[in-house]
């Protein structure tokens, strides 16, 4: 079986990736085999930029077959902010409902509480250093002005999804269909049947 490394530590990405890629045909192995390989650092200015940097380090660092992803959360009345600083906004040791009470004082500054906002999420797939697949996924949405849900993880319980009339961290399962994430690793999965040699 094809051997594919999600190159990310975060264990909430690594579990609904390891969903994502169910039928992928892959046994799919994590960070947790490299604990001492530290982590580059995430200066692109694009999604795709750090996704790539990323993927990139952790194929040469470990010779596997790698797919590394970055992704955040893009509000239009903060001129795309938080972006691709999403994980690190506020600071890297800030909870996210610290995260959401700085984000909603910029929104209630913007007069714009309830602003158009989307997921991103890019992803790279790298082997022998060369990037064989890029691809990203949106979900688009708006800021709710109060967090709701305790489903999902990050920026989920801010992001409400008219479709469904709830938040991501409300959504439950049905997150996968629609999640960024989700429309990106559905392209990674055809991508790996169809063209990476088993």
């Amino acid at each position: 079986m094809l051997r594919l490394l999600v190159a990310t530590t975060n264990t909430n990405k690594v579990r609904e990736i390891r969903q994502l890629l169910a039928g992928a045909g892959v046994e799919i192995v994590t960070l947790a085999g490299w604990p001492d390989l530290p982590a580059p650092d995430e200066t692109g200015a694009t999604f795709e930029d750090n996704a790539r940097a990323k993927a990139l380090y952790y194929e040469a660092a470990t010779g596997e077959l790698t797919v590394a992803e970055d992704s955040g959360l893009s509000i239009d009345a903060l001129d795309g902010a938080p972006g691709v600083e999403s994980a690190r906004f506020g600071g890297v040791d800030l909870s996210y409902p610290e995260k959401f009470v700085l984000i909603d004082d910029a929104l209630r500054g913007k007069g714009d509480r309830e602003s158009a906002a989307r997921f991103v999420c890019a992803l790279a797939l790298v082997r022998d250093g060369r990037v064989l697949f890029e691809t990203r996924g949106t979900v688009e949405g708006r800021i709710s002005p109060e967090p709701r849900g305790t489903g999902g993880f990050g920026y989920d319980p801010i992001f409400f999804y008219p479709p469904y009339g709830c938040t991501l961290a409300e959504a439950g399962d049905a997150k996968a269909a629609v999640s960024h994430r989700g429309e990106a690793f559905r392209k990674l999965e055809a991508f790996l049947r169809d063209h990476v040699q088993r």
